[in-house]
């Protein structure tokens, strides 16, 4: 059995990837433990599904800061004051300065409802639709200083339907992304994985660099 991997989760929202995570670690033989769930929008329900959880919470208002260093330096003073090994970030809609990106190199996850390097930003969905494109899907990765970009871990490939729409492509997503993240976290926290310096490696091997494919 490994040894508790403690993570602080990041969230603006709903948080329905944390808790498919924190339902991933209920399993009874996890070793990731969520240790806090912080917020920049204290109104965020995602905080309510941690305390629910009984998970600390923090929120830290980034309007309150006088520029994007100072809140993240902020930040990370909040969050190493629970030490973890592993920082996730599940719906955080901020973008992180190069400073942040650096001192968690790493240890830094996200997730992006595309399959990267395709659609980075937003609007993903709408944007898979207009392209015509036959497959979607989301990507689990190492956060590094380019904005969705970073060395990928995962991706679950989902078929775009004749009658898909934005909102029925985006749920099917969803579902994926509540699979391949906790996947993700838990081969993080097993010691299986680990960003070397061409790129992610599972079990020591190199991935490839779509990383870790899942059909569906």
């Amino acid at each position: 059995m490994s040894q508790t991997c403690d993570v602080v989760v990041l969230l603006s929202g709903t948080g329905s990837n944390l808790q498919a995570l924190i339902d991933s670690t209920r399993t009874g033989d996890s070793p990731v433990r969520i240790a806090a769930v912080i917020s920049n929008r204290a109104d965020a329900y995602g905080l309510q599904r941690a305390r629910d959880a009984g998970i600390a919470t923090r929120s830290l208002d980034h309007k309150a800061f006088d520029g994007r260093e100072a809140f993240d330096a902020a930040l990370i003073e909040l969050i190493d004051a629970f030490n973890p090994k592993l920082v996730v970030l599940a719906g955080f809609m901020r973008i992180l300065s190069a400073g942040f990106v650096r001192h968690y190199t790493g240890r830094l996850l996200n997730i992006h409802p595309s399959l990267l390097p395709k659609y980075k930003g937003l609007h993903t969905h709408q944007r898979a639709l207009e392209a015509g494109d036959t497959v979607h899907g989301c990507s689990v990765h190492f956060v590094t200083e380019e904005l969705d970009g970073g060395p990928l871990v995962v991706q679950a490939v989902i078929p775009v339907e004749l009658h898909d729409s934005p909102h029925s492509l985006a749920q099917r997503v969803h579902t994926q992304e509540h699979l391949v993240y906790p996947m993700a976290v838990r081969w993080f926290a097993e010691g299986r994985l680990s960003l070397g310096e061409q790129g992610a490696l599972l079990d020591g091997q190199l991935l490839a660099a779509s990383g870790h494919l899942i059909q569906t």
